[in-house]
């Protein structure tokens, strides 16, 4: 849980350091190399730049970016349309693909209506929480996203999470356990007791979600359950490890202690931005143009 604010206090001591160590052989050069070693003159020191902290305005902005897509998701999947203007912002980017699931088993489609409703109070709750610093919803792509993933992770050049109700899971799969690793890995860095309340019960509810999908999947077999591994393996290419390999005896994704996995903003990114490799990334996959807000582009 404290993952990301042990990152952001090694990456500001790393900086301070370097930027010590890099005046110091400053000072060495001109006392020793080329100068005028009776010189009084010193070059005074210069105070290293330092990070804005992070606010809980943010944090809350990131997971608004990440509800948006949910919802989006969700929404389209059972009732073939998005958000409505009003909750996408005024200057919300468009969204690509995304259709109106024909499901077959009444179980299935009641999740998906249930989900995609929670996932649109979800988006409601954090732009009242953040009101007028509320960021919009960025651009969204549901289709060549889907495809780049089916392609990196081995499960072929397309696929097409609205096809059917059994692609409409593994669609979620990609999702949910993204959600409970991001709020439980940005919840240490919020300075609000109550948003940090807030955080704790959105994360409970993808949780449940999560493992709703993790069962049904698991009860499918293969080869949806082969195919949800591979999702899984890509995420944690991407995303720091943080999986838990699915089948018939293991459906919660935690750690040995029984916690549920965290990741940095970075890990998430770089996962919804599919962009396993290493590197500054700033935008791709699920996002084409980028997230919203502050905590848009990984710094490695």
């Amino acid at each position: 849980m404290n993952k990301l604010s042990r990152l952001i206090t090694e990456d500001l001591s790393r900086r301070k350091f370097l930027a010590g160590a890099g005046m110091a052989v400053t000072a060495l050069a001109a006392a020793g190399c080329g100068g005028n070693n009776n010189s009084s003159t010193t070059t005074p020191p210069t105070t290293p730049p330092t990070t804005p902290a992070v606010t809980d305005t943010d944090i809350l902005n990131f997971a608004l970016n990440l509800e948006y897509l949910e919802a989006e998701f969700y929404l389209r999947a059972a009732t073939g349309s998005g958000l409505s203007s009003t909750d996408a912002g005024s200057s919300a980017g468009a969204v690509t693909g995304g259709s109106m699931v024909a499901f077959k088993t009444p179980a299935i489609q009641q999740y998906a209506n249930e989900i995609a409703n929670h996932e649109l109070a979800h988006v409601r709750f954090l732009r009242k929480a953040l009101g007028s610093a509320a960021v919009n919803r960025p651009a969204i792509d549901l289709t060549a996203s889907f495809n780049a993933a089916a392609s990196a992770a081995g499960i072929g050049s397309t696929f097409n999470p609205f096809q059917d109700e059994n692609s409409f899971l593994l669609g979620a799969f990609v999702f949910e356990d993204v959600g409970v690793t991001a709020y439980h890995g940005a919840a240490s860095l919020l300075t609000s007791t109550t948003n940090l309340a807030a955080a704790a019960g959105i994360l409970a509810t993808e949780a449940y979600h999560a493992g709703t999908i993790r069962t049904l999947i698991a009860q499918l077999g293969d080869p949806y359950l082969t195919t949800a591994n591979k999702i899984s393996m890509l995420r944690a290419t991407a995303g720091g490890g943080a999986e838990t390999t699915l089948d018939g005896s293991h459906i919660v994704a935690a750690d040995s202690n029984s916690i549920s996995y965290d990741r940095t903003t970075d890990q998430v990114l770089h996962i919804v931005y599919l962009s396993a490799a290493a590197g500054v990334v700033s935008k791709g996959g699920f996002y084409p143009n980028g997230m919203n807000g502050t905590i848009i582009a990984s710094k490695s």
